[in-house]
């Protein structure tokens, strides 16, 4: 048999094998299609009938009543409701696209404005509130602020710099979860796996299949989460990037077919399950305030379990002896495998750790932000690279520091400069330390020439 032959039998091989696991997760993305999750909340909106916009006008506590709120819908045409005592309104709406939720100025208390939201991309014309993308079936919430005529702006962006930073080290524990595993694969392969941010959303999506289309439990829902992303990290490496590093593929070569999987993958979301946001919900979110600071309950959550799978990783790295492998392979691939260290197998085991850990950032990044899209790793993508370099290349703790600064900047920045820049920001930051340090915040320095 020739040698032309024997390689045509293995890539068929392996296409069948991929084209397998295609299979076995196209049922399930599916039945994401297929249905939608029903939002318990009081509103009660209709399955493919009807969806709600509810919200306070000032604050719970503080309500304000007598105003007339106006929601803006698709086709322009407008609904006016007005304000009892506690401050509510609620609209109930038929059909998708996009609304707009602001107020009539002229029935504000004598002295006060709209405060426009403070994420950017939520402001609209006049300070409204712009809640895009709404579907049937669900909920969506809207809380409306004035600037009351003793307004102190000083006070104002301090509470907003604390907010800011609260959320910033939200995101920025997000991110290191997806930018751990991203770290690790490229320091113990040396390969930059462009694909990484759609596994990020691929644990969104499966979440929401889990919980919302399944009807499983949230914590189980997590746990299958993980254990259906893990399994495709070990199946990636076990029939594609092995194969590829014994034929002695170039890093140039499989990080070119990372952006190919990356691009098959997003259109396959898109395909499969749509181009909509797809949201985890289970209950309506409680909202705690801590002083200036609003946070609702998921959050919290999701940044309490991110500490401890982080400190459970470290933990892993430091203490451990798959982890001294790990730490092992990573410093020198060559003299680990001289040492006896199968790399193999630590490689495999990077890779399903990796894509797990980006999994858990996934269904706790939709919990977080109400929802996830078939484009949202692309979204985070930069910003999981700039983790990375700014902690130091293939360095675990580097890019769980670049990651947090990373949520600090992109979360601060709109304080200073239009928020549509804030992740120019994070990638400027990034520009100045490496001029500064090249080799990242917790990089070694290694000679050249």
């Amino acid at each position: 048999m020739s040698r032309t032959s024997v390689l045509e039998r293995g890539v068929a091989t392996r296409a069948a094998a991929l084209l397998g696991l295609f299979m076995l997760v196209a049922p399930l993305l599916l039945l994401l299609s297929s249905r939608s999750a029903d939002a318990i909340t009081l509103c009660l909106p209709k399955k493919d009938e009807s969806a709600c916009i509810a919200g306070t006008m000032g604050t719970r506590a503080k309500p304000i009543e007598g105003v007339d709120v106006i929601l803006t819908k698709p086709d322009g045409s407008t609904e006016t409701q007005t304000t009892e005592k506690d401050g509510k309104f609620s609209f109930t709406v038929t059909e998708p696209g996009n609304y707009l939720v602001g107020v009539d100025p002229d029935t504000l208390p004598d002295g006060s404005e709209l405060r426009p939201p403070a994420q950017a991309s939520l402001r609209g014309p006049d300070g409204a509130l712009k809640v895009d993308n709404v579907q049937l079936g669900q909920n969506y919430g809207a809380t409306l602020t004035v600037r009351d005529a003793d307004f102190d702006d000083s006070t104002n962006k301090l509470d907003e710099f604390i907010q800011s930073a609260v959320n910033g080290i939200r995101l920025g524990l997000l991110l290191a979860l997806a930018s751990v595993g991203l770290s690790l694969i490229y320091g113990t392969t040396g390969l930059s796996n462009f694909a990484h941010a759609e596994q990020v959303t691929l644990g969104g999506m499966v979440g929401y299949g889990l919980v919302n289309v399944a009807g499983i439990n949230l914590w189980l829902g997590g746990l299958g989460v993980l254990v259906i992303c893990g399994f495709s990290g070990w199946f990636q490496d076990r029939v594609l990037w092995q194969p590829l590093r014994r034929r002695g593929l170039g890093l140039t070569q499989m990080m070119i077919v990372t952006i190919g999987l990356s691009l098959a993958m997003q259109y396959a979301f898109q395909y499969f399950v749509g181009a909509d946001t797809k949201r985890v919900v289970v209950a309506s979110a409680t909202v705690r305030n801590f002083g200036p600071v609003t946070i609702t309950d998921r959050s919290l959550a999701a940044m309490a379990i991110s500490i401890v799978v982080l400190l459970l990783v470290g933990y892993a790295l430091l203490r451990t002896r798959i982890g001294r492998a790990t730490r092992a392979v990573s410093d020198n691939p060559a003299l680990a495998q001289a040492s006896g260290i199968d790399t193999d197998k630590v490689i495999r085991l990077v890779w399903t750790v990796a894509m797990a850990l980006a999994g858990l950032s996934g269904i706790l990044y939709a919990l977080v932000v109400n929802g996830i899209k078939w484009d949202t790793g692309l979204q985070i993508l930069l910003l999981l690279f700039a983790a990375v370099t700014l902690g130091g290349l293939g360095t675990a703790f580097g890019a769980l520091l670049g990651s947090l600064v990373i949520g600090l900047v992109v979360e601060l920045s709109p304080l200073v400069i239009p928020g549509d820049f804030k992740y120019a920001a994070a990638l400027l930051i990034l520009i100045l330390l490496l001029l500064v340090r090249p080799q990242g915040l917790l990089g070694r320095a290694q000679r050249v020439g």
